[in-house]
């Protein structure tokens, strides 16, 4: 049996805010907005038994499977979802939107402003991770018209709307799953989504935004990736899967001669260039910086106080990117506002990616949480 009819994989978009435009957390209104969806399993008759998959900040709506045709790829969560996996799509109703402001289908930058019928490009307003969420409510309410999620769950700038979901809507789901997130990016993360998009918009290709047609890839943006991937991995991890090893080892003194972590930097900024869109990663990366779930409260703990799910908050040891620290300041606020919450720090080398990687532990956890 394939994939599509052994997790029943459904593809379908959503558009709203034809007439009435959406209003942004800037105040900027936009219209009409399309959200591309996958779903994994089937919803009850009750249409109590759905989760919400958020995705990272360059992920995509498949989430689990091949979908037909498809050879190599599965989906960018697939050990987590499936039948026996812990989101079982022989029990629930799994759901993963392209993100507002993506280029896997949903409205963003590459998408055609209707009022010029070409690509928005920086014609498109400005979004926040809340912008975000409030597009996945009016997909998950108005056209699922599910009236509760039993979960919402995410990593990275998923955790982020994740958490957004939970002060949002507080009552709009039984559980949170946070993992390797934060409430609010430090510094240091800020400085390097920074040096990611002045590569991007200091490529002559790049036109200002509007490079749409033109043949020339953004080498800025293969740049951004590379860097960014660094920041994902660890010191320990690195240094475990390349040390200094070389690629082949036949003159030492060229520049020709690459080590193999050298190599591996290449491959991923290469390959991105070919699967996302250089003004969305500008665009999402600015929403990652811009996201404080303090914004609009005079305080963490009044953020934190209006979340009423039951909140597994999951981080990693070597995630340098979202410290531990940063993870501290979370879970004592839930702590102190006797909210509930099962934290866990999970060993791994992995760095920030382990959320990815680092199934085996992470997997037992989610499973058993979901029961509660």
């Amino acid at each position: 049996m394939d994939d599509v009819k052994r997790l029943n994989i459904r593809q379908g978009k959503f558009t709203f805010a034809q007439k009435k435009k959406f209003r942004l957390e800037s105040g900027q209104k936009l219209g009409p907005i399309t959200l591309i969806y996958e779903t994994y399993g089937r919803l009850t008759p009750k249409r109590d038994n759905a989760i919400l998959i958020c995705h990272a900040l360059t992920g995509n709506a498949h989430v689990a499977g091949k979908l037909a045709g498809e050879k190599k790829s599965t989906g960018w969560w697939d050990p987590v979802v499936g039948p026996g996996k812990p989101f079982d799509t022989n029990k629930h109703f799994i759901i993963c939107s392209n993100i507002l402001g993506g280029c896997s289908g949903s409205t963003g930058p590459s998408s055609l402003n209707p009022r010029t019928q070409k690509p928005y490009g920086l014609d498109f307003p400005l979004i926040t991770v809340r912008d975000m969420v409030d597009a996945q409510y009016q997909l998950v309410a108005k056209h699922f018209g599910l009236p509760k999620l039993k979960a919402v769950a995410g990593g990275s700038i998923g955790g982020m709307q994740t958490l957004e979901w939970g002060v949002r809507y507080p009552r709009f789901m039984d559980h949170l799953i946070v993992i390797s997130t934060t409430h609010k990016l430090s510094s240091q993360a800020i400085a390097f989504n920074k040096i990611g998009r002045h590569a991007i918009t200091i490529d002559p290709s790049w036109k200002n935004g509007n490079y749409y047609g033109a043949p020339e890839k953004i080498k800025g943006l293969g740049l951004a990736r590379m860097v960014a991937h660094i920041t994902y991995l660890s010191e320990e991890g690195m240094q475990n899967k390349f040390g200094r090893e070389r690629v082949n080892r036949k003159n030492l003194f060229s520049f020709q001669e690459k080590f193999q972590v050298e190599n591996y930097l290449d491959h991923q900024g290469e390959k991105f260039m070919q699967r996302f869109d250089a003004n969305s990663y500008i665009y999402l990366s600015k929403a990652m910086d811009l996201f404080d779930l303090t914004r609009g409260f005079r305080s963490l703990d009044a953020a934190v106080r209006r979340i009423q799910a039951k909140t597994l908050f999951l981080y990693f040891s070597s995630d340098w990117l979202f410290p531990e620290y940063q993870s501290a300041e979370l879970i004592e606020s839930f702590q102190k506002n006797k909210k509930y919450i099962l934290s866990y720090k999970i060993e791994s080398k992995a760095g920030h990616d382990a959320f990815l990687l680092e199934y085996d532990k992470l997997n037992p956890i989610m499973q058993s949480f979901l029961d509660v």
